[in-house]
């Protein structure tokens, strides 16, 4: 279960390193910009999606 809070995490520092991606296109003017941020975006998601989820089968597990 240990392995579940890491993962979750790790989505959150993909997420950084994807918006320092993106800003860095944006200044420099480069095509995919909008990719970096769109995926930036999606693992902030994934992150609450996993924790949701996480939390609910915890719940449930402690509730038997």
């Amino acid at each position: 279960m240990k392995y579940d809070k890491i993962f979750q995490y790790a989505y959150l520092v993909f997420a950084v390193l994807f918006l320092y991606d993106g800003i860095s296109k944006w200044n420099d003017g480069t095509n995919g910009a909008y990719i970096s941020l769109g995926l930036a975006a999606l693992a902030v998601f994934m992150f609450f999606f996993r924790r949701k989820f996480s939390n609910k089968f915890e719940d449930r597990n402690n509730s038997k």
